[in-house]
């Protein structure tokens, strides 16, 4: 797997494909990593099709480790005030890197509130976005990613992370999602009403992927499309789903 480095920060990408440029942003919450496009294949939860696989033949498909995901390999600082942001950073980087200039986007997962960060810092470089099964703000549950992520990313990395601590770990995931505990974390409503970028929202209905929000922020998209629901049970329904992501990307293809 290539490794780009800048400064104190490691980033692991994997490339497939050739075509517009389709960065792939893996599920997994903070676990996130490029492995999980390929774990329990046919079938992961995490993600229930392979973009590297079910794409390259349509787009240069550009995945990337989360920053200091267990089961990843990308490194770097523990961004306590820049949390999303620094999220941000690396992939901008990585596609400057790359020499990409404008992207279209495909997140599983926490890549939906990645997304929306990317379309507020860099609107003029993502010509199109899908969000498959985003990850939102759910009344119904609303410490459940600081709750999980306390439990299940932060013991982990700090085991591996000497200059980590779970007290920082604690601090970085209160900024991130309970100081921000609204909607789609990382933008408001006013800003998905006035977003013109084509989206594509495929929405899931876990408690970690609250249907009404995904759904909201459909609705409140000026120029968004929705998938079939449910798409990913049946199983049989996942190549439907892929056809239509196909069709909405191709459209936007020549604009990269």
């Amino acid at each position: 797997m290539p490794i780009y480095d800048i400064g104190p920060v490691r980033i692991a990408y994997e490339e497939a494909g050739a075509g517009a440029p389709l960065m792939v942003l893996p599920g997994g919450g903070l676990n996130a990593a490029i492995s999980s496009l390929t774990t329990g294949r046919p079938y992961s939860p995490m993600a229930p099709f392979n973009p590297l696989v079910e794409l390259n033949d349509l787009c240069r498909c550009i995945a990337l480790d989360l920053r200091n995901s267990n089961h990843g390999q990308s490194t770097g600082p523990l961004d306590i005030e820049r949390n999303w942001d620094a999220y941000t950073d690396d992939q901008l980087a990585l596609m400057d890197h790359l020499g990409v200039d404008r992207f279209m986007v495909l997140g599983f997962c926490v890549g939906g509130p990645l997304i929306w960060n990317l379309l507020r810092r860099a609107p003029d470089r993502v010509i199109a976005a899908v969000l498959a099964q985003p990850s939102g703000y759910n009344p119904e549950a609303p410490t459940i990613f600081f709750d999980n992520n306390m439990k299940a990313w932060g013991p982990e990395l700090c085991e591996r992370r000497p200059d980590i601590t779970m007290d920082r770990v604690e601090q970085f995931l209160s900024n991130m999602y309970l100081n921000r505990g609204d909607f789609v974390f990382t933008v408001d409503r006013d800003f998905v009403r006035q977003c013109q970028t084509p989206i594509l929202v495929m929405p899931d209905d876990i408690p970690a992927h609250p249907f009404a929000t995904a759904m909201e922020s459909a609705e409140l998209a000026p120029n968004a499309q929705v998938s079939l629901y449910p798409w990913k049970r049946p199983e049989s329904r996942v190549p439907m789903a892929v056809r239509h992501v196909r069709t909405f990307l191709n459209a936007h293809a020549s604009s990269a």
